[in-house]
């Protein structure tokens, strides 16, 4: 399955759980997206999971290119 190719993030896998406490597999997957990321003034199209945009966002990282 799919990775976030930053962090590594995958697919994990738990259980369903009913009303009458049955419980059934099933698998909780990263929301992925693909973003471009300027590095060294290159485009970098990476799939990464919506946490770690957020994360990156919040470090500082450059998702568009910077002024001159």
């Amino acid at each position: 399955m799919a990775r976030d190719q930053i962090t590594g993030k995958g697919v994990m896998s738990g259980n369903n759980v009913s009303f009458s406490m049955r419980h059934t597999k099933r698998t909780f997957k990263p929301n992925l997206q693909k973003k471009t990321f300027y590095v060294n003034g290159q485009k970098v199209k990476l799939l990464v999971a919506t946490s770690t945009i957020k994360t990156l966002k919040k470090k500082g990282f450059a998702t568009q290119p910077e002024a001159k």
